[in-house]
């Protein structure tokens, strides 16, 4: 939101879309509007102005915002857990059952717990997607994590498989599930029927997975939310 109470609107012009699309971006709490490369920016406003109650309503309904900073709680496989600031010590974050242990400064606090909700994720999807592909009979290039605001996952037809560093906080169940659906489009890029058999042979946990993820995915998404964090920092400065 701006300091008037409008929300923030970002424009974007892709070459590829065939009409103007609205969208809400969780992660900064801000509203997305896609032209094609002819549209006018008038149509858009149009657009918006004809939404403007949906627009209005979704953001209201937006979890609220948690900062990445000492004293907060964050979810990993679903559990809570405190993250606390060390600034005494030095090293790379670790965790212990319940906690987050961060070491130095407060204003570097929020890049270390990325850092290391990162590397979990990249360490335990990557286990998992190796043992599922290994059942699948699939073959498997490389895992790599990324913060995506749209999807949970993806599979490239190289064989590369990636997944949002968030999915992390979510609990187990969900977890496989993520994993077994990118999976099985190692051997299936579509969703036809013999992709869906194959997702739910590697993982039984579909329905309960897209159902948690539809409720409590947006919350994952304003984990570490830019604009809070970056209000955490600068009080760590002050």
């Amino acid at each position: 939101m701006n300091s008037d109470g409008a929300p923030t609107v970002l424009w974007r012009r892709h070459p590829k879309a065939r009409r103007i699309t609205l969208r809400i971006d969780p992660a900064h709490g801000q509203l997305i509007v896609t032209l094609p490369p002819r549209a006018a920016r008038a149509a858009g406003l149009a657009l918006l102005n004809e939404h403007a109650d949906w627009v209005t309503s979704t953001l209201a309904a937006l979890p609220e915002a948690a900062p990445l900073q000492d004293g907060a709680t964050i979810p990993i496989d679903g559990e809570p857990h405190l993250i606390r600031c060390m600034p005494q010590r030095r090293g790379k974050a670790w965790l212990e059952p319940g906690l987050i242990n961060v070491p130095g400064e407060p204003h570097s606090l929020a890049l270390r717990v990325v850092n290391l909700l990162r590397a979990e994720a990249k360490h335990r999807l990557s286990i998992q997607a190796s043992t599922k592909s290994a059942q699948a009979g699939a073959t498997l290039t490389r895992v790599t994590m990324r913060d995506t605001q749209t999807r949970w996952g993806s599979c490239s037809a190289q064989g590369a498989l990636m997944f949002s560093w968030r999915i992390v906080m979510a609990p187990p169940f969900v977890q496989d599930y993520v994993v077994a659906h990118e999976v099985a489009h190692l051997r299936h890029l579509d969703h036809g029927p013999g992709f869906w058999a194959l997702a739910d042979r590697l993982s039984p946990h579909r329905q309960a997975a897209v159902t948690w993820l539809r409720q409590e995915g947006p919350r994952l998404l304003r984990v570490g939310s830019p604009a809070a964090t970056a209000r955490a920092q600068r009080a760590a400065r002050e």
